[in-house]
């Protein structure tokens, strides 16, 4: 048996942390191919789940302050990105402007690998960053806590969509190949998990999760056509704009 094999829940919610965020919680001691990708995977909503109470949580200390909703929104909208490397911002900047350009898949992925920003990127971070930082201050100033907190978790479940077995890897190389088509039925088990914690928020959670799925599934179907597969890129970009998905669902359903 391998060591990648071996890898259990509570190690594979490690080695999620270790990648998906800044929490120095080590490296499993497991290999990094596809079994271990499709852990990652599985253990994301989790991880979104905690940096969604850690958003909340500064929500609400802010509100106990003097400070604006619209402050309180841009600063809980830098800790995420903060917290995780803004990985998931730069892969919706380059995602973004690789939909932009004309070509080939080939061309796609070349842009997508570019370390610029261009402007369908720099437009793709204004509205996302826009949307998230008005809408938790919303939140924030009619003290949803528990809002904020459910739109970061749900928002990681488009990762898990991303990931469906009919997908494949753009490259042969990278986090998308670790990942790209490892997920069935545990998509199922995660919109479930989704849909329960959705409960307390009536119809506006309910819209929410129902949103994120279909946004996050026509999202990552397009972008593998028009990359021919899915990158780490693709899956940052899903995540951004499914939690935005999911705030807008929040501040705007009755």
């Amino acid at each position: 048996m391998t060591a990648e094999s071996r890898i259990g829940p509570l190690g594979a919610l490690r080695l999620a942390a270790s990648w998906l965020t800044v929490a120095p919680v080590g490296t499993p001691n497991t290999t990094m191919d596809r079994r271990a990708g499709a852990a990652v995977l599985r253990a994301t909503p989790v991880i979104g789940a905690a940096l969604g109470a850690l958003a909340a949580a500064l929500a609400l200390g802010l509100s106990q302050t003097r400070a604006p909703e619209l402050l309180v929104g841009v600063l809980v909208v830098a800790m995420l990105a903060l917290l995780t490397r803004g990985m998931h911002l730069d892969g919706l900047a380059d995602t973004a402007d690789g939909l932009g350009c004309y070509g080939p898949p080939e061309r796609v992925r070349e842009v997508m690998r570019d370390g610029g920003v261009g402007p369908f990127g720099v437009l793709a971070l204004l509205a996302v960053c826009s949307i998230g930082t008005v809408c938790i201050g919303t939140l924030a100033a009619d003290a949803h806590w528990y809002d904020i907190a459910f739109a970061v978790g749900v928002s990681r479940v488009a990762a898990v969509v991303g990931c469906r077995w009919r997908l494949g890897a753009a490259a042969v190389s990278g986090f998308g190949a670790l990942v790209a088509g490892t997920q069935k039925w545990w998509i199922v088990v995660w919109v479930g998990v989704a849909a329960l914690a959705a409960i307390p928020l009536g119809t506006r959670g309910f819209v929410a999760v129902a949103l994120v799925v279909i946004v996050s599934w026509a999202f990552t179907a397009h972008c593998a056509r028009r990359a021919a597969g899915i990158t780490g890129d693709i899956l940052g970009a899903a995540i951004e704009l499914s939690a935005a998905v999911a705030l807008l669902a929040l501040v705007t359903v009755p």
